[in-house]
């Protein structure tokens, strides 16, 4: 009896040692975040996705008491981070930083590598700005008209952050459809790297998220023609509206948002999404965001998906329009 009773009572010892081992018995998962976060940039240094995110990162980074690592990941229009992303852990602990690119690649790659709506959630919006043209200043030319005049006798081309970015698409809009003249398209990686080729003489034009060439054109390195909203923008106030150059109204913006793999823990995503309204708020970062020609956007969780979803199909009929396809 007293053998049968220590042997019932080992067995309760080891049932309850097994039950505090099984997750969720008793202990909670940690505060998200309980370590370092990624932060995967879709393109190059210097362009919209890379400042917006080390500008974001770092606030959050003093938010959270936890590091915030910047990694840049370029190349096929962002989808080569996104494919990263998409396999990884869905934890929040590896962040997609992309642009409006990623509303553009459904409709531009046969197979980017993974599907936007179903693979990812969207934690939030972060930022939009319009999108600018530049030249080189040897190329001689201060007005789009000057550029039109230009391409019937020289042979010339315009450098972007990749194809199927929204200032590629604005582009081709621009010069393929309004001013009707054949300007072709250069990719790079990054709106840095087109804008590098644009000073260095290997391209004529670029176009390009505005804030990625805001300095450039104060300190004369490019020449600014015209940006991509309806109205001028503050930190550039002298550029001219394409209207105002001589073509038809164009109203195209670049956007930065976070986003998750899908299957990422809802409750993740909203404290993700509450940490970058909180932040998009702080004073310094509007301030620097106005510096450089960004707008914040913000807002919930809900409302990033809706908007994702309308760009997708904005966008989808301009690749459709221009013909563009990429295996």
């Amino acid at each position: 009896m007293l053998d049968l009773t220590r042997r019932l009572a080992t067995a309760a010892t080891v049932l309850a040692a097994t039950l505090a081992l099984a997750p969720g018995a008793h202990a909670q998962a940690p505060a998200y975040p309980a370590q370092p976060v990624r932060f995967l940039i879709a393109f190059a240094p210097a362009g919209p996705a890379d400042i917006i995110g080390r500008i974001v990162g770092l606030k959050l980074q003093q938010l959270w008491g936890q590091s915030v690592v910047i990694e840049n990941r370029g190349g096929a229009g962002g989808n080569i981070a996104a494919v990263q992303v998409a396999r990884g852990q869905p934890d929040g602990y590896t962040v997609l930083v992309s642009t409006s690119a990623f509303a553009v690649n459904p409709s531009l790659y046969k197979n980017p590598g993974y599907a936007g709506e179903t693979d990812f959630k969207v934690a939030g919006l972060a930022a939009t700005t319009p999108n600018l043209i530049v030249a080189a200043p040897d190329l001689g030319a201060k007005t789009l008209k000057d550029v039109i005049a230009l391409s019937k006798t020289k042979s010339l081309a315009f450098g972007s952050a990749g194809t199927g970015t929204t200032p590629h698409l604005s582009g081709e809009r621009i010069f393929r459809f309004l001013a009707k003249v054949d300007i072709p398209h250069a990719p790079f990686t990054g709106a840095g790297p087109a804008l590098n080729a644009v000073m260095g003489g290997h391209v004529a034009l670029a176009s390009v998220a505005m804030p990625a060439a805001t300095e450039l054109v104060k300190s004369d390195k490019v020449v600014p023609l015209a940006v991509t909203s309806a109205k001028r923008v503050e930190a550039l106030p002298n550029v001219p509206t394409v209207a105002e150059a001589g073509l038809d109204e164009v109203d195209d913006a670049t956007w930065v948002a976070l986003f998750v793999p899908a299957k990422t823990p809802q409750a993740v995503i909203d404290k993700l999404n509450a940490d970058l309204n909180t932040v998009l708020k702080d004073q310094d970062v509007k301030e620097q965001f106005a510096r450089i020609g960004f707008s914040a956007l913000g807002g919930s969780q809900a409302d990033a998906e809706r908007f994702v979803k309308a760009e997708i199909t904005k966008w989808g009929d301009v690749v459709n329009r221009i013909g563009l396809k990429i295996d």
